[in-house]
């Protein structure tokens, strides 16, 4: 299977959502379960099919999250050397149509969070912005349409 690049932060985050679900949100549901269980009917019984939906959705994110981080490559920008724009980069742009700056870094798509500054390297604006230096012109292909950034500063960590 193809590994796919996580910060160091986004790692956390995953071992962290998998330690709540694994020793809290699971056992929480067992209880539900069989405290429904207890109600009689289960054919008719609401409370247990909500408690079985809601653990269907729990061992699916357990899973989904273990396979994650089996398949995930750490990347520690700290240890970054390069001058140009690479996975986990904090860039610096100009955007030439808001005559604003705005600062960007380049995550996991787990980590994507574009309130935050956080952009996907699967998003348009991370896949034109990947190689490019201090000073370069992007012209990138967004859902609405062309926008023009120049990249004023690459930093990591």
């Amino acid at each position: 299977m193809e590994k796919f690049p996580i910060t160091l932060n986004g790692e956390k985050k995953l071992r962290e959502e998998l330690d709540k679900l694994t020793n809290f949100e699971r056992p929480k549901v067992i209880d539900a379960i069989s405290t429904a269980r207890e109600h009689g009917d289960l054919k008719e019984n609401a409370e247990y099919h909500a408690a079985r939906e809601q653990q269907s959705f729990i061992e699916g994110r357990i899973k989904d999250i273990k396979l994650k981080l089996s398949n995930a490559e750490i990347v520690d920008p700290k240890k970054i050397t390069a001058t140009t724009i690479v996975f986990s980069a904090t860039v610096k742009l100009y955007e030439f149509e808001k005559e604003t700056e705005i600062i960007y870094t380049i995550v996991g798509d787990d980590e994507a969070d574009i309130k935050l500054g956080l952009i996907s390297i699967n998003s348009p604006i991370a896949r034109s912005l990947i190689g490019k230096s201090e000073g370069d012109v992007v012209i990138v292909e967004t859902p609405g349409g062309k926008k023009e950034f120049e990249v004023l500063n690459i930093s990591y960590g």
